[in-house]
């Protein structure tokens, strides 16, 4: 509280001739002194000593000495670790539905295609027939009554024709359309297949980078296998030998193997003694019987190929010649009719029958079949049973690939062995598909 005292208040005259007046207020604040607080701010040194103190904690009668931490890393604590975990495992997710993305274009690039080059055998054929069958018809006229002017110019008509005719022959048995379309079919179906392998990888989560190269490996060595581009990269439709297609990476890069064939003793993952030597008896029946046999089938199949790839241009050529020497004698308008219907059969024999076709079904299974012992060699090479895919599950995918139940493939497995001690003959196919 303040107290005012006024010293001098009032209206007080100085002299009698002054005309103003003076007013003078005197004030004098007096402000109480504040009582002093109950508490005091300590000092740094006092501060110091209470977390001394606080340092030395006394449980149990014992003195527990804490420390403050030195030095520590936060690079490598758990928490940094599974952060980089994480972010390791979403990047590689990442690839695999871009690979995702890319093996979902190739499946409709090679399935237009395919249908592309399907309608290509169809045009061919019938453009071809057509035209020989025309140009035959024309050397009948010519030889029946024509003369002077219109046996000139069914004379140069059908040759034109036939000769026409035989350079389309010679593009389309170099090239095999049906055969092209046969390829495009069977990627589109193992590319489909990869996809499907993709999508039940991204399902299960456990992504790998093992798993994006594996797949990276099967799409470049399925590029390679059916190539989309006709000139440079196309297969050879016409090798010296037959041979199966391959259209998988080599197997040390499908199954993981170590250098070591001893077995490390945590656990059996579905195998035994007996399911290893059913798998070998298996590959030995598909060897002896499955692939044996399309090899057999796919070399008749590309000599009688090759024998009407040449036949029809060549019969389709002499025919150009001797409708060119119609009206000179009766026996050229003869070869000429009967070299172009030899020709129009040739022709409709092998692109009406897919004779190309049908080599590149017998190529694509005796690769299927190349993959199948393959698959079952390497898996059995691999000496860590746990590296190995579950026995169990190897041996349903093996059956049902080969079109059988389990117990058809265990009694399949006893061929090999009733071979061996009695001489008996192999009498069955390993594949019940195909």
């Amino acid at each position: 509280m303040a107290s005012l005292q006024a010293s001098a208040l009032g209206l007080l005259p100085t002299s009698s001739s002054s005309c103003c007046c003076s007013r003078k207020i005197n004030a004098v604040i007096h402000v109480p002194k504040l009582p002093k607080a109950p508490f005091s701010i300590p000092k740094i040194s006092t501060t110091r000593k209470l977390i001394d103190k606080f340092n030395n904690i006394r449980v149990d009668g014992f003195t527990n000495t804490i420390s403050a931490p030195q030095n520590i890393n936060f690079t490598t604590t758990p928490f940094v670790d599974d952060i980089k975990a994480q972010n390791s495992t979403t990047f590689v997710t990442i690839q695999l539905y871009s690979l995702l993305e890319v093996v979902a274009d190739r499946v409709e690039m090679h399935a237009n295609i395919g249908k592309q080059r399907d309608n290509w055998n169809t045009l061919f054929l019938n453009s071809i027939n057509m035209i020989t069958l025309t140009a035959a018809t024309m050397v009948g006229v010519a030889a029946i009554g024509g003369a002077g002017m219109p046996l000139l110019a069914l004379k140069l008509s059908s040759t034109l024709l036939y000769s026409a005719a035989a350079g389309m022959l010679l593009v389309m048995n170099k090239i095999q359309p049906s055969q092209l379309a046969e390829e495009q079919r069977n990627a589109t179906r193992l590319f489909k297949q990869l996809q499907s392998q993709i999508k039940t990888i991204l399902a299960l989560g456990a992504t790998t980078e093992e798993d994006v190269k594996d797949v990276m490996e099967r799409v470049l060595a399925l590029d390679r296998a059916y190539p989309l581009p006709l000139l440079g990269a196309m297969l050879d439709k016409f090798p010296t030998k037959f041979e199966p297609a391959t259209w998988w990476p080599s197997y040390q890069l499908l199954q993981k193997k170590t250098k070591s064939q001893e077995r490390k003793q945590r656990g059996n993952n579905g195998w035994s003694e007996e399911l290893e030597v059913e798998m070998r008896d298996i590959v030995e029946v598909v060897k002896r019987k499955d692939s044996k046999d399309y090899e057999r089938l796919g070399s008749q199949v590309l000599k009688i190929n090759k024998i009407l790839s040449i036949s029809g241009p060549l019969l389709t050529g002499i025919a150009a010649v001797g409708s060119a020497c119609v009206g000179n004698g009766s026996w050229a308008s003869i070869v000429a009719m009967v070299a172009g219907a030899l020709a129009t059969t040739a022709n409709a024999f092998q692109h009406g029958g897919q004779v190309g076709m049908i080599f590149e079904m017998y190529r694509n299974n005796g690769g299927f079949f190349r993959l199948l012992e393959e698959t079952i060699e390497a898996t059995l090479e691999e000496g860590d049973l746990e590296k190995r895919e579950n026995g169990e599950l190897f041996e349903m995918k093996v059956a049902l690939q080969l079109g059988r139940s389990l117990s058809q493939l265990k009694e399949l497995a006893r061929k090999p062995a009733s071979y061996r001690l009695d001489g008996t003959a192999i009498d069955e196919f390993a594949s019940k598909l195909f």
